[in-house]
């Protein structure tokens, strides 16, 4: 049976509006516990981050969505065998990162993400982007194979490109002012789950990215919606997972076959009965197949 996992989704709304972590006892375990940190990078732009697992353990980097945060992979992070040294960070103008005037592009994403692994000492790594953030995590492999030995996709396409729901979300997105409405935040954020989510979850959600500021909504959906990385698939060289949601009403199952055709070494995941957010709605499952596949 073909695998398939869910994707991304954070469009439709606007169109209306055990971990293995006891590995270590004791002290030990506690410092494989997550811990938070702030890097600098020669641009000078800071990125937030959370860390956690063994610091010799394979390094796996997180690449959270559109508007989101680190917050994103809390669920997946608190199941991850601490074996992992894992790393979930918040991109330039997201989260608790510095939110400088200009340069939301993939390639200006993918550049700190690659300069935040320089700085942390970091030479390869797998890279795990879901909606926006595996984008990111593509432009990383296209750009930088030799820093990716493994790249996983979640909520994921080649493009927005043709994709009405992306347009209608630009058009909405364009028409943002400062402050952001809350109750269309929430609105967007809770179109793109399909399942019931962990207790607070949707709500940090929307208090992340009621943290991002009107220009960087344009800014940052203006850079992805100009992606188009079809031509390219067939030059991602590292062994990829494809995560899909069959509820997804961002990404449908189209966008995943062309994935999963285009990419030489892919692996094509559907999870049945779930949405965009399958990093909080399938957790379980998700970090199951993760681990499976990185071994």
């Amino acid at each position: 049976m073909m695998k398939r996992l869910p994707a991304l989704v954070l469009v439709a709304v606007l169109a209306g509006c055990a971990a293995e972590g006891g590995e270590i006892p004791g002290r030990a375990e506690a410092a494989l516990a997550p811990s938070s940190g702030t890097v600098s990078l020669p641009s000078g732009v800071e990125l937030a981050y959370v860390a956690q697992g063994r610091a010799e353990g394979e390094p796996i980097v997180f690449v959270h969505g559109y508007t989101d945060s680190h917050h994103a992979f809390d669920p997946v992070l608190q199941r991850l065998p601490r074996r992992y040294r894992a790393y979930a960070l918040d991109l330039r103008g997201h989260g608790d990162s510095s939110r400088p005037a200009c340069c939301y592009g993939q390639t200006d994403f993918a550049a700190d993400v690659v300069a935040f692994m320089d700085e942390l000492g970091i030479a390869r790594a797998t890279i795990v982007g879901h909606s926006m953030g595996s984008f990111v995590a593509q432009t990383i492999a296209l750009d930088h194979p030799e820093r990716v030995d493994a790249l996983v996709l979640i909520g994921s396409a080649a493009t927005l490109q043709g994709n009405p729901v992306a347009a209608e979300l630009v058009s909405i997105v364009e028409t943002l002012e400062d402050p952001i409405d809350p109750e269309f935040v929430y609105a967007f954020q809770a179109s793109t789950f399909y399942r019931p989510l962990p207790r607070g979850f949707l709500d940090t959600a929307v208090e992340e990215s009621l943290k991002v500021p009107a220009f960087v909504w344009k800014d940052a959906l203006a850079g992805l919606y100009a992606v188009d990385h079809t031509s390219r698939l067939g030059e991602i060289a590292a062994p990829t997972a494809i995560f899909w949601g069959d509820q997804d009403v961002f990404f449908g199952e189209a966008d995943q076959i062309a994935l999963d055709d285009g990419i030489p070494d892919s692996t094509l995941f559907v999870y049945p009965a779930t949405g965009h957010g399958l990093q909080a709605e399938a957790a379980d499952e998700l970090v199951h197949d993760l681990v499976t596949f990185l071994r």
